[in-house]
C-alpha cells in the first residue's frame, strides 16, 4: 500500500514536475506547514495548544472532513498580518514553481480571518503582494479566489461578497467551500448571481462529501465553471454525461481524498475511471501541508498508486491549463511548452 505521507521515496515513478501546469484547488491556509505556523505564533504572540512542531504534525490523522476542519482553524489563528500573508503565500509560490505549477488560482477563506479581528485589507494586500512578486520571483502567475464558508450560511456569504467587492480588482472569482454535508449549494444561488453580475468566475466545492446533486446544484443554480473535487460525480451516470458533454472541469484532489476518507488508499481512487470516462480531471493538492504533499507529490501518488503512465500525466496537465483561468494568449504559450520535444539532456 502506498503511503501517501511518505512519497519521497517514488520518485522511480513518471514524473510531471517538468510538465507546465496549473493548480487549480489549493487552499493557502492549508499550506501553513507546521514550523510556520510556530514561527507566526512566535512572531505574533500567540499561544498554541500544541507542545511543539511535532506534536502538531502527530495530530495530521482524520476521520473526516469535520475532524480536518477543527485543527484547520485552530493552527489558522496565527495568520495575523499582512505580513503573515505574504509569508504564507510566497512559501507555496516557492514549491509550486518546483512542481511544474505556471499558473495558481488560490483559494483564500475572508470569513475565517475577519471573524478573528483579522482586517480584510491585510489578508488580501498580503496575498496580492506575493502573487505580484510571482512572475519575476518564480516565472508563474496566480490569482486568488475568495471561498465563501458554506456552513457560515448565505447571508454571512452575501456581507462578505460585499466586502471584498472594495477589492474587486484583487480577485478573480469566488468559490464555496468548508463543511459541505448539510449546506446545499442551491443556498448561495442569489450570493453567486450577484457574483457573476461583477465578472467574476465561479467554482464551488461540490461531491466530495456531499451526494451527486449537491453537482447538480452547483452548474444548475450557481452557474459554475469548474466543479471543486467531484469525485461522487460516478455515482449518477447521467451527470456523468453532461459533466463529459460540457467538459466541465473537475479539481480533484487525491492525497486529500485518502487522507479524509474519501477513499479508503490511493490504490482505490477512481481518477482512472474518470478519465477514461471522458471527464476533465485535474490534479490538485487542496491543503498540502496536511494531506501529505503538494502537487508533485499527488502526481506521484496517482502514478504510483493507480498505475497512471507519462501520458495520462500529459493528460491531466493538459486540462489543468485548458480549464484555468488564463487569457487565451498566455494559455497557448503555456500549452506549447507542454508539447515541446522533451530535452533529451
Amino acid at each position: 500500500m502506498l503511503d501517501p505521507a511518505n512519497l519521497t521515496a517514488r520518485r522511480a515513478q513518471p514524473r510531471s514536475a517538468a510538465l507546465p501546469k496549473a493548480e487549480l484547488h489549493i487552499h493557502i491556509e492549508g499550506s501553513l506547514e507546521a514550523d510556520m505556523v510556530f514561527r507566526l505564533a512566535a512572531r505574533n504572540g500567540v499561544q498554541l495548544p500544541f507542545a511543539g512542531v511535532e506534536d502538531l504534525r502527530a495530530r495530521y490523522s482524520f476521520s473526516n472532513l469535520g475532524s480536518f476542519l477543527e485543527l484547520y482553524y485552530s493552527c489558522m489563528a496565527v495568520l495575523r498580518t499582512e505580513e503573515d500573508f505574504f509569508d504564507l503565500a510566497d512559501a507555496y509560490l516557492a514549491r509550486a514553481s518546483k512542481d511544474g505549477v505556471r499558473h495558481a488560482e488560490i483559494f483564500f477563506d475572508p470569513q475565517a480571518h475577519v471573524s478573528r479581528g483579522v482586517p480584510l485589507e491585510a489578508v488580501v494586500d498580503g496575498l496580492g503582494a506575493a502573487i505580484a512578486a510571482a512572475p519575476s520571483s518564480y516565472g508563474m502567475s496566480a490569482g486568488l479566489i475568495a471561498c465563501f464558508l458554506r456552513d457560515k450560511g448565505p447571508d454571512a456569504a452575501m456581507d462578505t461578497l460585499d466586502q471584498l467587492l472594495h477589492h474587486r480588482d484583487a480577485i478573480i472569482g469566488v468559490g464555496l467551500d468548508s463543511a459541505e454535508v448539510g449546506y446545499p449549494p442551491a443556498l448561495f444561488a442569489d450570493v453567486f448571481a450577484k457574483a457573476r453580475a461583477q465578472d467574476l468566475h465561479c467554482v464551488a466545492h461540490a461531491g466530495e462529501e456531499g451526494p451527486p446533486s449537491y453537482v447538480w446544484e452547483a452548474l444548475d443554480l450557481l452557474c459554475v465553471e469548474r466543479i471543486d473535487h467531484g469525485v461522487r460525480s460516478l455515482e449518477d451516470p447521467d451527470l456523468v454525461m453532461r459533466l463529459v458533454d460540457e467538459q466541465v472541469p473537475l479539481t480533484v484532489c487525491p492525497l486529500s481524498n485518502v487522507r479524509l476518507k474519501v477513499v479508503e488508499r490511493i490504490e482505490e481512487h477512481p481518477i482512472a475511471a474518470m478519465l477514461e470516462a471522458g471527464l476533465a480531471v485535474t490534479v490538485n493538492s487542496d491543503d498540502p501541508a496536511y494531506f501529505g504533499g503538494y502537487v508533485e507529490d499527488n502526481f506521484t501518488a496517482v502514478a504510483a498508486g493507480v498505475g497512471l503512465d507519462s501520458q495520462a500525466l500529459r493528460t491531466l496537465a493538459r486540462n489543468s491549463l485548458q480549464a484555468a483561468f488564463l487569457d487565451e494568449t498566455t494559455r497557448k504559450i503555456h500549452l506549447d511548452h507542454l508539447d515541446a520535444p522533451a530535452d533529451p539532456h
